[in-house]
């Protein structure tokens, strides 16, 4: 569930977070393209965008977390932007709220079980296309 619920009228949330996922598309694009730039042998571009993804993610729930906040800008930059810019984003701050809650271990099982599961996933995905293709 993102971190925060989108409320107004859909249509309006909806295009505000394909804007903001648009948009963060782009930069996922630019900012992985300057940072690999130069630096071989480890993805240096995916690992800067997902820290910086789940950074912002941080402050812009923060930030944008009041009343004053209009929901849909608040779901454009959290759901869309963040989104587009980085998922890991996302699993960051849900892990954050697991743990601040004092869910420790269910965030410890959240982590553990979701790398795992998604590195499996990829595993198997890739040798699912090389079976069909």
């Amino acid at each position: 569930m993102p971190p925060q619920a989108v409320v107004g009228t859909p249509s309006s949330a909806w295009v505000a977070i394909a804007v903001g996922g648009a948009l963060g598309s782009v930069l996922r694009h630019g900012v992985g393209l300057l940072v690999q730039r130069g630096i071989p042998g480890f993805p240096w571009g995916t690992f800067v965008i997902n820290v910086t993804g789940s950074f912002l993610l941080g402050f812009l729930a923060r930030a944008l977390g009041g009343d004053d906040v209009h929901p849909s800008l608040r779901a454009a930059l959290t759901i869309g932007l963040c989104g587009g810019y980085t998922t890991f984003s996302t699993f960051s701050f849900e892990t954050m709220r697991l743990a601040a809650d004092g869910l420790g271990a269910r965030a410890a099982t959240y982590v553990v079980a979701s790398v795992l599961l998604s590195l499996a996933a990829v595993f198997a995905g890739t040798a699912l296309a090389r079976v069909i293709r």
